[in-house]
């Protein structure tokens, strides 16, 4: 849908829970409100629609949702208001018990029709009718159509170049709520990284549940045209300073994008490599297509084209099943690797997976062990990592106030790792060089040069 399609004159707030795609839905979400004359409010409570973008990669993030939800009894028995809009991953999950839990959700929809969200919501304003708008065919997508110029960060924006995953982990619930993996055109791709570059975008961050199988769906005159290729043609855009992506899967990370991001400086050296465990026996029952061999080999292939990378995983602990042995070969990988930055998780059973209808589910007690023992692992290697950092000069770009610290500006380095430093307001989307001069396991302290 285009986002001036259908006009109002109604208050809404959004709140956006998840990954980086739902931050980039909203951020687009917000746009097209604003495009059809309706004015954002800071407080749910105050507004004509509170739009929640939501997530269902665990459980906690979706009792999160619900507990927000009760909270709106009160004033929608009152004042009829605020309606809500429930969209993404979680919507398309649970969204006819939520409507008959919650009247005051009027709008639902799952993650790949978000173009006919706009609509929806003004028309809700009419009736008390909800309006249903699940993703009934999995490789079925209405997208909006509406560049993302209302951003919580004018100087980095999120680009999706595919929708849905066809890797089916045993543990995630994806494929199911966010369809069949679907690749974006890359005409459309670039022309709205040129469009966010005139708007003032410093920095471009490439999206998608596996963004190293871009193109494998591509028939006719783009067969061929693979995640290099993008990647390659994204970085040549004039005026593009930083470009990055996310997330990556280890069987298709290829030699070429290797080659690419070697050639070409401004694609930030730093990578998402999740292996979610160490061990064999594990991957092999996560369906994740790899060996723990596979990984370490891949880690080195990457670390001898791009020294000094960045390299951060994803890691569940508590997999059902998993033994102590299983585990301390996931603690083994970590001591070897020694990742930058590791996302933790005790693995949560979401509905409909294989994994959940396991009958040897570890303890509760028992993954929250093991999970306090990897970050306190981890946190030690950062903050060794990170404490070698001292005494050298990075280039950071300075993209927003530090959300604590009077007069200090918060950035990135190339490698992606936050920068706090003291530094004017009139710096914000500039990348300048910083003196690295103290460290934790969580960021850098610097001094601009």
């Amino acid at each position: 849908m285009s986002c001036d399609n259908f006009c109002g004159s109604y208050t809404f707030s959004i709140k956006v829970y998840g990954c980086q795609m739902n931050v980039c839905d909203g951020d687009r979400l917000r746009s097209a409100m604003n495009s059809l004359g309706w004015r954002e409010s800071p407080d749910p409570a105050d507004s004509d629609v509170a739009i929640f973008v939501t997530c269902s990669i665990r459980d906690k993030a979706e009792q999160k949702v619900i507990s927000e939800l009760g909270r709106f009894r009160p004033l929608w028995e009152k004042n009829r208001r605020p309606r809500i809009a429930l969209l993404g991953c979680m919507a398309q999950r649970t969204g006819e018990s939520i409507a008959r839990k919650f009247p005051w959700v009027q709008v639902i929809a799952g993650p790949r029709h978000l173009g006919v969200v706009p609509e929806a919501i003004a028309s809700s304003m009419t009736d008390d009718r909800v309006r249903f708008h699940l993703d009934s065919d999995p490789r079925e997508l209405e997208d909006l159509e509406c560049l993302p110029q209302t951003r919580g960060n004018r100087h980095k924006a999120y680009v999706t170049i595919a929708h849905g995953c066809d890797q089916f982990c045993s543990y995630c619930i994806v494929p199911y709520v966010r369809g069949r993996f679907r690749s974006r055109a890359p005409e459309g791709i670039t022309d709205e990284i040129g469009r966010l570059i005139e708007d003032g975008v410093v920095e471009i961050t490439l999206l998608g549940q596996n963004v190293n199988s871009y193109g494998l769906d591509f028939e006719g005159r783009l067969r061929g045209y693979r995640f290099a290729r993008l990647l390659s043609d994204a970085a040549a855009i004039p005026g593009l300073k930083r470009l990055r992506f996310t997330t990556s899967h280890p069987i298709d990370f290829s030699d070429d994008i290797l080659d690419v991001m070697s050639r070409r400086p401004n694609i930030c050296p730093s990578i998402n490599l999740p292996v979610q465990s160490g061990s064999d026996r594990v991957l092999r029952e996560m369906n994740r297509k790899y060996t723990r061999g596979d990984y370490l080999g891949a880690v080195e292939k990457i670390r001898s084209a791009l020294p000094g990378l960045g390299l951060t995983t994803d890691l569940i602990v508590g997999f059902p099943g998993e033994t102590e042995e299983d585990f301390l070969d996931s603690v083994s990988l970590l001591e070897r690797v020694r990742f930058d930055l590791v996302h933790s998780a005790a693995y949560s059973p979401r509905e409909g997976t294989p994994a959940a209808a396991r009958r040897d589910q570890v303890p509760a007690g028992e993954r929250a062990r093991r999970l306090a023992a990897i970050n306190g692992l981890q946190s030690d290697i950062s903050r060794q990592i990170n404490k070698s950092l001292e005494g050298e000069t990075c280039h950071v770009l300075l993209d927003e106030a530090a959300p604590r610290g009077e007069g200090l500006l918060q950035g990135r380095t190339e490698t992606d790792k936050v920068v706090l430093v003291r530094a004017p307001n009139e710096m914000t989307g500039t990348i300048r060089p910083v003196l690295i001069t103290g460290s934790s396991p969580w960021c850098l302290e610097g001094r601009l040069l």
